[in-house]
């Protein structure tokens, strides 16, 4: 065997034990390069699932509602104490200001986690247009901050974004009960029975049944003047920089303020916890399609220990160390499961350009999008070559421990 002058030996030898076991060394680099494939393929998969899921749900939603107090029950002519909830009275709940807004705003905008953070007013509302009418959920916000969280102008059918004090924007279920198009006016009143006529600007569609036949957004001072709340917010929007850190930093805006604390997470919980199933399952896949390569290389390596017994005894007859003969064997293990992850990462980005491709929904657009994440492909080329390292460590230490003269009279 001739040597190069940079290549050291225990490579060399490698790379030959490799190359005549050419037929081995195929099946499981293709072996490997199968489970490359579906380790980056399904990651890529349920991410891109995930992302649309939580796109979806945060369409018409911040990450964290802060909310005002609400009416608590009352007793009548008793001592606290001295009477069961059944004899409680509990009051009508009306829209009620956050105590000092302006400051607790500051304060929000202060925490580290937090993106942005948006004052609104929300109340019900009932909207009529004729003998037609409709009970709304009322969003009164300032649009500059608001739409920052919530792209309305991105989900805009008909019409414009574009809200003054005397306009509002609805969804595309309610405009079809009411029979509206853009210019229209619209009659709004509320229970305290303030009455207003606004006229329609636009009109939105936010992927929601329910949210398209419910919501209902105008300015926040039109809001306020609808509401009785002159100068007040109801409810402050926050959007954070990482989204998985709602429930969190929720839970720390409650303690610190009192006030209710929603994250898109307490709100959907049921959603969330498919979520964290998919990211269970997602882990589950990868875990064990690692195994299964691990065992592939380690029963491969040791079948080539004792395929190559006479030789590692005369190499070790000849002088070569144990420990040279234990990283012969490593090697081998690391440089399949590398050339099994390139070929396998290969693949795995062409099955994704051709999901991309070919999955679509019926109007022809992508089903949902497929990031070509760098990491993704990083982690698998690092799993795959810790993975044939690790699985070549019994069998590189059966070879390092074979007798030279027990293994070359065998």
């Amino acid at each position: 065997m001739k040597q190069s002058a940079w290549l050291p030996f225990e490579v060399l030898v490698a790379w030959r034990f490799l190359r005549e076991g050419r037929i081995q060394t195929l099946f499981i680099v293709v072996g490997i390069a199968i489970g490359v494939a579906v380790i980056i393929f399904m990651s890529a998969l349920l991410n891109g699932l995930q992302a649309n899921f939580v796109n979806r749900v945060l369409t018409g939603q911040a990450h964290i509602q802060v909310l005002g107090p609400k009416e608590r029950a009352r007793m009548q002519g008793v001592e606290p104490g001295s009477v069961e909830v059944s004899d409680m009275q509990i009051p009508l709940q009306r829209v009620k200001g956050i105590d000092q807004w302006q400051s607790l705003l500051l304060q929000l905008q202060a925490m580290p986690e937090v993106k942005l953070v948006s004052p609104a007013v929300l109340g019900a509302a009932l909207v009529t247009r004729g003998e037609a009418s409709r009970s709304v959920s009322v969003v009164g916000m300032v649009p500059n901050l608001y739409f920052q969280i919530i792209a309305l102008p991105d989900k805009i059918v008909q019409g414009r974004s574009d809200l003054g004090s005397d306009s509002l924007l609805i969804g595309t279920e309610l405009a079809a009960d009411l029979g509206v198009v853009p210019g229209d006016p619209l009659r709004i009143a509320t229970v305290g029975g303030t009455v207003m006529t606004l006229k329609l600007a636009g009109i939105f569609d936010l992927g929601n049944k329910g949210a398209n036949s419910r919501n209902v957004f105008m300015a926040m001072r039109t809001a306020q003047s609808l509401f009785g709340l002159a100068g007040g917010a109801s409810i402050l929007d926050l959007t954070l920089h990482d989204i998985y850190a709602a429930e969190s930093v929720a839970q720390q805006i409650q303690s610190h303020t009192g006030l209710q604390a929603d994250s898109w997470i307490k709100t959907n919980e049921q959603f969330f916890t498919a979520v964290r199933a998919q990211t269970t399952a997602n882990t589950a896949i990868r875990f064990f399609v690692a195994l299964s390569v691990g065992f592939g290389i380690a029963s491969v390596l040791v079948v080539s220990v004792v395929q190559r017994s006479r030789e590692i005894g005369i190499l070790r007859a000849m002088g070569v160390r144990r420990a040279q003969v234990m990283r012969v064997f490593l090697l081998q293990g690391g440089l399949l499961g590398l050339a099994g992850a390139l070929v396998g990462a290969l693949i795995g980005a062409l099955a994704m350009v051709l999901w991309q491709r070919y999955m679509r929904n019926a109007d022809g657009s992508i089903m949902f999008a497929m990031a070509m994440d760098g990491a993704l492909f990083v982690q698998a080329l690092a799993l795959a070559s810790l993975t044939g390292l690790l699985s070549a460590l019994a069998p590189a230490l059966r070879a390092a421990r074979l007798d030279p003269v027990v293994a070359i009279r065998a």
